[in-house]
C-alpha cells in the first residue's frame, strides 16, 4: 500500500458504484404483444398500398374570356392622343368616336397635312368651276342645235307639202297633155297648142324634181343635225367624266392628305367598352392596343385553358376541374368549379397563341412544347363577397386543377421499375402489340 493511499482501492471502486436511490424494475410488453402490433400495422399498410389509389393532377394557368369575344381596336398610325371622348364601363354605338390621334408632320414650310389639303382643295374649286362651265356650255349648243333642228324640221314639213301639191299639179298636167294628144288627133287643136302644154308638163316636172331634191336635202340636213347633237352631247360627257374622274381622286387624295394630319378612331360594333388602353396626350404607336369592347347582347364567360401534350390522353370534355381566379385568393373565396366543354384536335399555334395574355412560357420566354386549346364552362360567373357583387372579367387569369389517370398506390410507387422495364426491353413483337 502507498503511503499516499488513505483507501484500499476496493474501497474506493465501492464507493463508486454504490446506488445512491432505490432501483426500480418496471415489467415490459410481452414480446407477443409487439409482434401483434407489428402485424396489425404491416397489415393496414399493405392494405392502404394494394387498395388505396391516387388521381395524378396537374395545375394549368388560364384567363376568362367572354362570349362573344371582345373586340381590340389597335392604332393605324404613330402619333399622340389629342382628345378621348369615352371611358372605360361606357355604353358606345357602332361608329362612334372613341380617340382622335394627331399624326400630323411639320416642316420648314409648315404643316404637311394642312399644305396638302388646302392645294388640293383649290385643286377641286377649279375643277368644280371648269365642271359648271363645261355643264353651262352643253346646254347652251345643245338648245342652239335643237333649235336648228326644229326650224328644220318645220322647214320641211313644209316642203313636203309643196312637193306633194307639185306632184298632184303634175299628174294633172300629165292628164291634160295625155288629152291634148287626143285633141290634136281629131283635129280640134293644132299642134303648137300640144307641143306648148307639153313644154308646161315638162316645166312642172322639173319644178316636181327640184322640190323633191331640196325635201332629200333638208332630210340629211336634219339627220346630220340629229348626229351632231348626239355627237356634242357626248363630248361633252366626255370631258366632264374626266374632269369628274379627276375629282374623285382628288378627293381620295383629300382623304388620304386629311388621314396625314388627324385620325378618327370609331367604334367598331355597338357595345360596352371595358378598357381604354391610353390617356389623352400620350404617344402611341402603330399596332399599339387602344381599347376593349365588349359587342352588344347576351354574354358568357369560358375559362380558355392550354393543356400540355403529355396531359392530354388523360383530359376529355365533360371533366371535372378546380378553378383558383388570381383576382379573388382561393385562402379566403376557395375554389370554383368548371367543367371542360372543348378540346382542340390539333395543337395550337404560337400565332393563335400570341393573341393570349396568359399563355405558358420558359424562362427564356419560348413555347417548350405543343399545347392545346381547352375551353371550360364555368357554373358561376359573379358571387358575393361581404355583401358587395364581385363579377368576372375579360382577360382575368387562373389557375386550374386538372385531374388526370387514377392508379392505385403500388402502381405508383412501383413507377419507376416500368422506366427501367422501358429501358432495357427488347424490339416488341408486331404481333403482340395492340
Amino acid at each position: 500500500m502507498s503511503r499516499n493511499q488513505l483507501f484500499r482501492q476496493e474501497a474506493v471502486e465501492y464507493a463508486k458504484a454504490k446506488w445512491l436511490g432505490k432501483a426500480l424494475l418496471i415489467s415490459g410488453y410481452s414480446s407477443r404483444s409487439v409482434a401483434a402490433l407489428s402485424l396489425m400495422f404491416f397489415i393496414l399498410l399493405l392494405a392502404i398500398i394494394i387498395f388505396g389509389n391516387y388521381t395524378r393532377r396537374i395545375n394549368v394557368n388560364g384567363e376568362v374570356l367572354s362570349q362573344p369575344h371582345p373586340i381590340t381596336v389597335f392604332s393605324p398610325q404613330q402619333g399622340f392622343i389629342i382628345k378621348k371622348w369615352v371611358n372605360a364601363g361606357d355604353s358606345v354605338a357602332k361608329g362612334q368616336p372613341l380617340y382622335q390621334i394627331d399624326v400630323s408632320r411639320t416642316t420648314s414650310s409648315g404643316n404637311v397635312s394642312a399644305t396638302a389639303l388646302k392645294a388640293i382643295n383649290n385643286q377641286l374649286t377649279q375643277i368644280d368651276g371648269i365642271i359648271i362651265k363645261l355643264q353651262e356650255n352643253k346646254a347652251v349648243t345643245l338648245d342652239n342645235l335643237r333649235r336648228q333642228l326644229e326650224k328644220y324640221r318645220a322647214n320641211h314639213q313644209k316642203s313636203q307639202t309643196l312637193v306633194a301639191n307639185a306632184a298632184t299639179g303634175m299628174e294633172e298636167m300629165r292628164n291634160t297633155m295625155t288629152n291634148y294628144t287626143d285633141y290634136q288627133r281629131k283635129g280640134l287643136i293644132n299642134k303648137d297648142q300640144l307641143n306648148n302644154q307639153r313644154y308646161l308638163y315638162y316645166q312642172q316636172q322639173s319644178i316636181y324634181q327640184s322640190l323633191n331634191t331640196q325635201v332629200i336635202q333638208e332630210g340629211l340636213q336634219m339627220a346630220t343635225l340629229e348626229s351632231e347633237l348626239s355627237t356634242r352631247s357626248a363630248d361633252f360627257d366626255n370631258q366632264i367624266s374626266q374632269y369628274l374622274y379627276q375629282r374623285s381622286d382628288l378627293q381620295r387624295q383629300l382623304a388620304e392628305a386629311d388621314a396625314g394630319g388627324m385620325l378618327y378612331i370609331n367604334a367598331p360594333s355597338s357595345g360596352k367598352i371595358e378598357n381604354m388602353s391610353v390617356t389623352q396626350g400620350q404617344m402611341v404607336k402603330a399596332n399599339d392596343s387602344l381599347a376593349q369592347l365588349t359587342p352588344a347582347g347576351e354574354h358568357n364567360y369560358m375559362l380558355l385553358l392550354w393543356l400540355p401534350n403529355s396531359s392530354l390522353p388523360y383530359v376529355h370534355a365533360g371533366d371535372s376541374v378546380n378553378i383558383r381566379y388570381e383576382a379573388f385568393p382561393f385562402e379566403k373565396f376557395g375554389q370554383f368549379p368548371g367543367r371542360i366543354a372543348s378540346i382542340s384536335n390539333v395543337p395550337a399555334s404560337p400565332q393563335e397563341m400570341a393573341l393570349y395574355n396568359n399563355i405558358p412560357q420558359t424562362a427564356s420566354g419560348g413555347i417548350s412544347e405543343p399545347y392545346y386549346k381547352v375551353m371550360v364552362t364555368l357554373k358561376n360567373d359573379s358571387f358575393r363577397y361581404q355583401g358587395g357583387p364581385l363579377t368576372l372579367s375579360n382577360g382575368l387569369k387562373a389557375q386550374v386543377t386538372l385531374f388526370l389517370e387514377k392508379r392505385p398506390l403500388y402502381q405508383w410507387m412501383f413507377s419507376p421499375f416500368y422506366d427501367i422495364r422501358k429501358s432495357v426491353m427488347g424490339p416488341i413483337d408486331e404481333s403482340n402489340a395492340l
